[in-house]
């Protein structure tokens, strides 16, 4: 495993993290408890020191915290960046105040809540799970984020970008309160690498690139008319007509690089870590085998210049989780 600065942070993370989502057994059908913490115990023992959840992932914020005080390792050691969305789930829209939406009791409650499903005394990295550019400089997320520094609460603030929205944050970083920004970046979704990347280079902030594999997209295995269990959510973002053009799409992929169908999910992860600024590429592993699968990627060469501009014709600028 390789580790990156994390912008000017002063931490170092891996190359591969891991994205807790899937284990909050919410959204994701199909895997146990117990099963979760093997896998994320598998994970730290192979190298891995970022840990991502948030309050809005169901229980993995109390999972992430029991793998943690069981695992036979230096859990202080391990980076856990956790997210606090705004007060109600619907505010997609610029058109709500940022004192509405984040308010100070608000924010605190969630890192108080957050601290103690993770039985941890501060978070290394908050991050604003929904944010709208319209909010810079209005409010008091901001004051009360630098007050929950100074308290030892926090270490670092960052925000997770609104999905497929990449331009949706270049105001807020031209003021430098960032430390980090999460965003969707993969081999579909190329967007970041036009503006959002080369702005986080410029002001030194730590990248955290998500839904490398878009959401199991990217890993070879979705297939036209494949169901998914009851209540999973991928029911809903591969509907209808979309996982045939995923695989339509994934084996053009292929065939371009002249690499074998089950070569596709590490190409995803060397497209992700190797773009511009990244840090760290979260990624869903609810078992052992996908952690023993996708954590080797550390060690992986980077992508060659022949091997981007191949991948670079395959942008495909859409938005399933609408």
């Amino acid at each position: 495993m390789r580790y990156r600065e994390l912008g000017t942070t002063g931490a170092r993370v891996s190359e591969i993290g891991y994205g807790a989502w899937g284990i909050g057994q919410g959204g994701w059908v199909g895997s146990t408890e117990d099963e979760s913490i093997t896998a994320l115990h598998r994970a730290l023992d192979l190298g891995i020191n970022l840990i991502d959840t948030a309050r809005g992932y169901g229980e993995s914020e109390r999972i992430v915290g029991r793998a943690l005080r069981q695992w036979s390792g230096a859990a202080d050691e391990v980076f856990v960046a956790s997210k606090i969305g705004p007060t109600r789930a619907n505010f997609r829209t610029a058109d709500i105040d940022a004192l509405q939406a984040y308010p100070a009791a608000h924010l605190r409650e969630g890192v108080e809540t957050s601290l103690r499903m993770l039985g941890r005394d501060h978070l290394d990295l908050l991050q604003l799970h929904l944010w709208h550019d319209a909010w810079t400089g209005e409010g008091e997320w901001l004051e009360t984020v630098e007050a929950l520094k100074r308290e030892g609460k926090i270490r670092f603030f960052g925000i997770s970008v609104n999905d497929h929205q990449p331009e949706n944050i270049l105001k807020v970083l031209g003021t430098g309160v960032l430390d980090t920004v999460q965003v969707i970046y993969n081999i579909f979704e190329q967007r970041p690498q036009e503006r959002l990347l080369p702005a986080c280079q410029e002001h030194g902030v730590g990248v955290i690139g998500r839904v490398a594999l878009d959401e199991g997209g990217l890993t070879g295995r979705v297939r036209a008319g494949q169901p998914y269990p009851e209540g999973d959510w991928r029911n809903q973002y591969f509907r209808g007509e979309r996982a045939a053009q995923v695989e339509e799409r994934v084996a053009a992929i292929v065939s371009d690089l002249g690499i074998g169908e089950d070569e596709i999910a590490r190409t995803a992860l060397r497209f992700a870590t190797s773009g511009p600024g990244v840090s760290t590429v979260i990624v869903g592993m609810r078992t052992v085998r996908n952690v023993e699968r996708n954590v080797p990627v550390g060690d992986a060469p980077p992508l060659t210049g022949e091997e981007r501009r191949i991948l670079a014709r395959h942008r495909w600028d859409r938005n399933f989780y609408q």
